[in-house]
Formats: structure tokens, sequence, C-alpha cells
């Protein structure tokens, strides 16, 4: 049977868990992910457990948050006065929106953090950032480099 290595590609079902085990993603009922090992494509917690498993194979991983979306950081949150934001958005705490990059080439998705009369508090720090994680998965194919 062949081992998973880098630049294999790959499909596993997963469950990603928080730590006080509330699942916030899921394959179930769905495809299975796919990408290619030490491609960067998915988190670098996750992809490090690949390596020298073999279709069949279940592994519960545990992956801080150095080594999946990263801390937060606080340059990532932004007031803008509320009069910029078109009347026509229902603003509301979690209401997440999408902004230009400032040279324009990007759209960031940013979440309502905060708001009063005048500001609102956007942050477009991934949701997962600053939280430890735990992925159950299963590889389910490999096609080798």
């Amino acid at each position: 049977m062949s081992e998973i290595k880098a630049g294999d590609t790959i499909a596993i079902h997963y469950t990603g868990t928080l730590t006080d085990g509330t699942t916030f993603d899921s394959s179930d009922g769905r495809d299975p992910l796919e990408f290619e090992v030490g491609s960067g494509q998915i988190i670098p917690g996750l992809d490090k457990a690949m390596p020298g498993m073999v279709v069949g194979d279940k592994k519960v991983v545990e992956i801080p948050c150095d080594e999946a979306y990263g801390a937060v950081n606080p340059e990532n949150r932004q007031s803008i006065p509320r009069e910029q934001i078109p009347e026509d958005i229902p603003l509301e705490l979690g209401l997440t929106l999408q902004m230009q990059s400032p040279d324009g080439q990007n759209v960031i998705p940013v979440t309502v953090v905060e708001m009063n009369e005048t500001e609102v508090t956007m942050d477009a720090n991934h949701m997962l950032a600053g939280k430890d994680l735990t992925f159950a998965f299963e590889v389910v194919s490999i096609k080798a480099a």
C-alpha cells in the first residue's frame, strides 16, 4: 500500500472542532476534501499529519493556533465612520461584509465586531484566528505525485 508523501494528491473525510468540542467544519454529507500534500492548500498543522498514512488510516490531531490560522492580529481591526457605510446595508454585530484592499486588487471578508452611533469596527482576521483546533480525519484516496 502506498504511503502519503509530499506532492501526493489525497482526499480525506474530516471533522474540525474547537477545544470546547464545537464543530466548525466537516465533510460529512459532502465530497471528501482533496488537496496536494505540502502545497500550502490546507493549514500547516493538518498538512504535517499526513505523510506516512495510507488509505483507510484514521487520526485525530490537535493543532495550536500558530499552525492553523495564526494569532489574532490587532492591526486587522479597523474602525470606520458609520456614514461611510451605505444606508442599504443593515448593520448588526457578526455581519460579514466584503471590503476592497487598499490597492483595490483584492476583496477582503470582514466581520462587524463593534458599533455605536458614529463608528463601526470591522475585523479582517480569519474567524478561527487565535483558536486551537482539533481535526479527526480518515484518508480516503491517494494519487501519487
